[in-house]
């Protein structure tokens, strides 16, 4: 029989107030609290703190303090050029994964942790996590929130404010509590930045 430990990545009932998950859980917050009393002029200290803290943390990859997370960043994969904005949050009692060149508001939250519906369960002390998967060269605007075992594809921008409880494809416009697909991004976008304000290619570096 798997241990509370393991069931954490299996997507199985686990009790989640373990002695043994609590203590190695309490250590990963410990660096977690002093990534996030670094100063804003130490951004390579940063950087080297979320490699030691981080499953995968590719180059460049920023995020402004504070910073939270359940484990803190224990298991977050980040991609290279990866930028979070203020607040981050990843519920990461298991993997979340965050594609290369991807942008994230502020106050976005990732959880990949739940509870059961039913209370008796929850007042044991029960949880499952699923992993919560985005993908390269994403937006998420300000205050979105992705739910366990959430998949959003390459390319796809979800609007501020929006609640995502399932997947969402590549390469579209999603928005809305529940987040639901509003357009494909098109040849429009090739033209317009933002509503009538056109991208000017000849000054693109």
């Amino acid at each position: 029989m798997r241990s509370d430990r393991e069931k954490m990545n299996t997507g199985e009932l686990y009790f989640c107030s373990d002695e043994s998950i609590l203590k190695e859980q309490l250590e990963c917050l410990e660096r977690l609290y002093d990534y996030n009393q670094t100063r804003p002029s130490e951004g390579e200290k940063r950087f080297n703190m979320l490699k030691q803290m981080c499953a995968e943390c590719g180059e460049n990859v920023y995020i402004e303090p504070p910073f939270h997370s359940n484990w803190g960043g224990k298991y977050c994969h980040f991609g290279k050029n990866v930028y979070a904005n203020f607040n981050l949050t990843c519920v990461d009692d298991t993997d979340i994964y965050v594609g290369e060149y991807t942008m994230l508001g502020p106050n976005v939250v990732l959880a990949s942790a739940g509870h059961p519906i039913l209370p008796e369960l929850r007042e044991k002390i029960y949880q499952y996590n699923m992993p919560v998967r985005i993908g390269r060269n994403c937006w998420l605007g300000a205050g979105v929130i992705v739910l366990p075992g959430v998949t959003i594809g390459d390319g796809t921008v979800i609007g501020a404010g929006s609640v995502v409880t399932k997947d969402i494809p590549a390469g579209v416009v999603a928005v809305g509590n529940p987040c639901r697909v509003m357009r494909q991004i098109s040849e429009h976008d090739r033209e317009y930045y933002f509503k009538d304000k056109k991208i000017n290619w000849d000054e693109i570096k």
